[in-house]
């Protein structure tokens, strides 16, 4: 199928490469030239393990294009998705619907023919119902639908997400959408995944539910991880023990410093404010957003306790700025505020992230970026494992500790257990586990 794709960010460059990769003809819009110039000349403006070579390899087969040319992409294409940005607007957290709105009325001057017009954004409820308003108001004789199909992609893992999903949810009100839809996806029939079918508002729902209900997991084990620390349980145990019950699952219940990223935060505060728009109360998922912001605030912390209470004049160490590993994404990392809380305590910070440094260096001051692990452990005072990238899961604990000035390491996502941290010669601390947190490891190693 002529596929238009407009926006060419991150979900828009995924799902417009993993169509192409299906077999469909895809021309990706956007109306910034310089992204549109640098995917012309083969350079993808994120990182997302695998898709240069995805991006390669379907514009070297012809089915996959870029324009900033907007109307000739519609005016061709049998189906229409927006994938714009839909960020938290400035002062209330509603989700900003200006460049979706702004692409429905150019989209429905250049229609030509029956076309199905498809919100692939985030998207609060009812906004189907508008962008169909909008198409209607500016071409009342545009043969359009509209539909809301959401996507699920994680970053890091979005090609694999896309080709092989959990669900592909699609919101429709007029059924001629229904075989169009089915044969966008008709590729994933072999593996069969479940193509649900839903009403629109239904479908926009379903996107925030999901991640609201991801978030509130994290959040949940965040809060069990602070109860472990004064009890003296161990939180990686705990939920091993509670993720083993098939109604809970083990996904998401890996303590650490905080959620973050371009969809959670976002997500779960306009879902907040739809609830307050319907008059319906979502106090969880509120409670959830009040508690990760707690969580991140905490994290400085951490650090300044691990060094007797005062950094000033100090140097730390960062290891990972991003807010998950396998990708560049800074938004909302919990590395930021951690940064701010520690400067602002007098601390100098070292700094080294795999993919990152670009896109932190122009969120943070005053921070040495380094070249590696070891570059970011010279002489510092304390080193903060922040993001779990594998490039520090099998530190050389030796030439670590050698590098430091004092061998403090405060590991925010339990990579490694006390026992051989200490062994190393480290004044070691982690989250939600008490001294002897390789206890349960331990003898599970021994049983097996």
């Amino acid at each position: 199928m002529r596929i238009a794709m407009i926006g060419s960010g991150y979900v828009g460059l995924v799902s417009g490469a993993c169509f192409a990769d299906f077999g469909h003809e895809v021309v990706c819009v956007d109306q910034n030239a310089e992204r549109i110039a640098s995917l012309n000349a083969g350079k993808i403006p994120i990182f997302e393990p695998g898709l240069d070579a995805l991006v390669a390899e379907t514009v070297k087969a012809g089915r996959l294009r870029f324009t900033t040319d907007l109307a000739p992409a519609v005016a061709s294409a049998e189906v229409v998705f927006i994938a714009v940005g839909t960020p938290s607007r400035r002062g209330d957290g509603h989700a900003d619907l200006s460049f979706v709105e702004a692409a429905s009325a150019e989209i429905a001057a250049a229609l030509s023919g029956f076309t199905v017009v498809v919100t692939k954004s985030t998207v609060p409820v009812g906004t189907g119902d508008k962008v169909e308003a909008i198409i209607r108001a500016t071409n009342p004789a545009a043969d359009v639908v509209v539909v809301s199909n959401p996507e699920f992609l994680r970053e890091g893992a979005a090609i694999e997400d896309f080709k092989r999903p959990d669900r592909v949810i699609v919101g429709i009100e007029d059924e001629r959408a229904l075989p169009v839809m089915t044969e966008i996806y008709r590729p994933l029939s072999l593996n069969a995944p479940p193509l649900l079918f839903v009403d629109r508002r239904t479908a926009e729902l379903t996107k925030y539910a999901g991640n609201a209900f991801l978030a509130m997991k994290i959040a949940f084990i965040n809060e069990m991880a602070d109860l472990c620390e004064k009890t003296g349980a161990n939180v990686q145990d705990l939920a091993r023990g509670i993720g083993l019950d098939g109604r809970i699952g083990s996904k998401f219940l890996n303590a650490g410093p905080g959620y973050g990223g371009s969809c959670f935060p976002k997500d779960t505060l306009a879902l907040v404010r739809i609830g307050e728009e319907f008059g319906s109360a979502v106090s969880l998922v509120e409670t959830t957003v009040a508690s990760n912001e707690r969580r991140k605030a905490s994290m400085a912390g951490r650090v300044i306790a691990a060094l007797e209470g005062n950094v000033s004049g100090k140097r730390v160490g960062i290891l990972g700025l991003t807010f998950k590993p396998n990708t560049d994404d800074m938004r909302d990392s919990p590395a930021l505020p951690l940064i701010a809380d520690l400067q602002a305590a007098g601390a100098q910070i070292r700094a080294y992230d795999p993919e990152g440094m670009d896109a932190a260096s122009t969120l943070v001051d005053s921070v040495t970026f380094c070249s590696d692990a070891y570059d970011a452990a010279a002489d510092v005072d304390a080193l903060v494992l922040v993001t779990e990238w594998n490039a520090f899961r099998s530190l050389d604990l030796t030439r670590l500790r050698d590098a430091m000035a004092r061998p403090v390491f405060v590991d925010l996502r339990n990579v490694y257990r006390d026992k051989e941290m200490e062994a190393a010669g480290f004044a070691y601390s982690s989250i939600g586990r008490p001294n002897g947190s390789g206890r349960g490891a331990d003898r599970r190693a021994a049983a097996e």
